[in-house]
């Protein structure tokens, strides 16, 4: 299932359930990327938000510590695209993270492989050519 307009995407994985943290990691890994984290624990999903080289992530809502929101804040003023992951509604994100891009737990292989396409593409998009 590896194709080569992934190859080499830095995605970070922000997921405190071990089984899908893993099936996350190995699905990503199929498709190419680079994984960072996975990462189970609010301050160390931070540290990474803030510190390591990403072109896209994956955010549980709800992980050890808290909530994802401070890390997909560091992501946005970053410009680093990514997309909540959750089962829950809408009316549990804050208004500001309504409309963000979202992967509906339980979802589809084929689902989270669309999904961290399109926020590469729109992480393409922001870049400025080297």
């Amino acid at each position: 299932m590896s194709d080569d307009s992934l190859a080499g995407q830095r995605i970070l994985v922000v997921e405190d359930e071990m089984m899908i943290a893993i099936l996350l990691e190995e699905s990503l890994l199929a498709l190419g990327c680079v994984v960072i984290g996975p990462v189970a624990k609010l301050e160390a999903a931070k540290q990474l938000a803030a510190d390591s080289a990403i072109d896209a992530a994956v955010l549980d809502i709800n992980i050890r510590g808290g909530q994802v929101f401070p890390v997909a804040d560091i992501l946005t003023g970053r410009g680093i695209p990514f997309a909540l992951a959750s089962g829950y509604s809408d009316w549990v994100l804050p208004v500001k993270m309504q409309g963000m891009p979202r992967l509906t737990k339980p979802f589809t292989l084929r689902e989270l492989e669309h999904e961290v396409r399109q926020l590469c593409c729109r992480r393409a998009e922001t870049v400025p050519a080297g």
